[in-house]
């Protein structure tokens, strides 16, 4: 499979049965004790994915993520034993793509794993036979840098969040509930993974909106979901 996972945990019986997992799915496994070594793992190492705990010594999950997405936007998975709502949204805010607690089925680790890999560098290498492209208005994303640009200034996002406005402005003006819109990301749904997506689509406002206050790109429907207004983006070229 030729995909390198980065696992910053302290507990080395997660570690060890993650590296047994992963390893018997041909993806190479390296491993940090805190998130400082993760930080110098990332810097001397090519990693596609990286496995994040919270509760670390000498540096949290939390400052690990806002130190990896100053430089790298490849997929963080967050698994923690950490299982408040809270925990979760903050986790999201700062840029993680997925999140996991703790007790895990390393299956379904792996799932999560082979899923955000597949979504990620699918679009990244350009292997979809649609448009390299996507754009209205003043957004361009583009597939094959898996860069978003507004009126030619790079906005950084997230993978999980660039993901989601391109399944959004593939389809103009068409309404999609929070479930369908987190099936597209992960395959499946579970209960409760609804506040996952109002999390990311918030940030995501925050990054394209002029005024998030006053969305014209992603419009909320009340009582259904979102749609990427064509005909407001269109309306204000």
């Amino acid at each position: 499979m030729g995909y390198t996972v980065l696992i910053a945990e302290d507990d080395r019986d997660i570690v060890e049965v993650l590296k047994l997992y992963l390893g018997s799915q041909g993806f190479s496994v390296l491993s940090a004790p805190d998130g400082e070594e993760a930080l110098s793992v990332l810097k001397s190492n090519h990693v596609d994915l990286g496995i994040f705990d919270i509760m670390m010594p000498k540096m949290n999950g939390y400052d690990l993520i806002k130190e990896v997405r100053k430089t790298m936007n490849i997929p963080i998975i967050i698994l923690s034993a950490r299982q408040e709502d809270s925990d979760k949204i903050i986790g999201l805010d700062l840029g993680a793509d997925d999140y996991l607690t703790k007790p895990f089925a390393p299956l379904e680790v792996i799932a999560r794993v082979k899923a955000q890999i597949r979504r990620y560098y699918d679009l990244n290498t350009g292997s979809s036979k649609e448009s390299d492209t996507v754009s209205y208005g003043d957004l361009k994303a583009d597939l094959n840098s898996f860069t978003l640009t507004k009126r030619g200034q790079n906005i950084d996002v997230t993978p999980t969040e660039l993901k989601i406005l391109i399944f959004l402005m593939k389809s103009p003006n068409r309404v999609y509930t929070k479930a369908q819109i987190y099936e597209h990301l992960r395959g499946t749904y579970f209960d409760g993974d609804e506040n996952s997506i109002m999390v990311h689509i918030s940030n995501l406002r925050s990054k394209i909106e002029d005024d998030y206050r006053h969305p014209r790109y992603i419009i909320t429907v009340r009582g259904l979901g979102y749609k990427f207004a064509e005909d407001r983006v269109l309306a204000n070229e």
